[in-house]
């Protein structure tokens, strides 16, 4: 069993090998691409997103009020808003404000945990969508040394 699982891996990363090797994968298919991650201020991002949020109690921000450095700043969202199904951490002062979104699957503890980067002192906005409705937090956090460069 252990054997054909690792026939089965070597295949699929020779396959992954010869595929980038030959032009056809590329990071950027990968990577997110388009929508509200190319958004260039917060309202942009949320007219993509097609969301209203309103602000809630239920969301907690776990971030630190002063980052030393900015290029990597620990966030934990958690919703306390019962179906939460989305949970997206954006940062209004970065060049482009959406850092990251976490769908959540079914049963899953509607928690996301990453490390963004901060151009500089700005609100950290998390987003939880439960449903048809999406609600808000956020918090300030204080940057020291930028980590967009700046």
């Amino acid at each position: 069993m252990k054997r054909r699982t690792f026939l089965q891996s070597t295949l699929a990363a020779s396959a992954a090998g010869l595929a980038v090797s030959a032009g056809l994968l590329t990071p950027r298919m990968v990577m997110a691409e388009g929508g509200a991650f190319d958004a260039k201020t917060m309202e942009d991002a949320l007219k993509t997103m097609a969301l209203t949020p309103e602000d809630s109690a239920d969301i907690k921000i776990k971030a630190p009020e002063i980052a030393e450095n900015g290029a990597v700043v620990p966030v934990t969202v958690t919703s306390g808003v019962a179906g939460t199904t989305e949970i997206s951490i954006l940062v209004d002062g970065n060049p482009t404000p959406l850092a990251a979104t976490f769908i959540m699957g079914e049963g899953t503890q509607p928690e996301a945990s990453t490390r963004i980067k901060m151009g500089k002192t700005a609100n950290v906005v998390a987003i939880a969508k439960a449903g048809d409705k999406s609600y808000t937090a956020k918090q300030e956090v204080k940057v020291t040394i930028g980590g967009c460069g700046g």
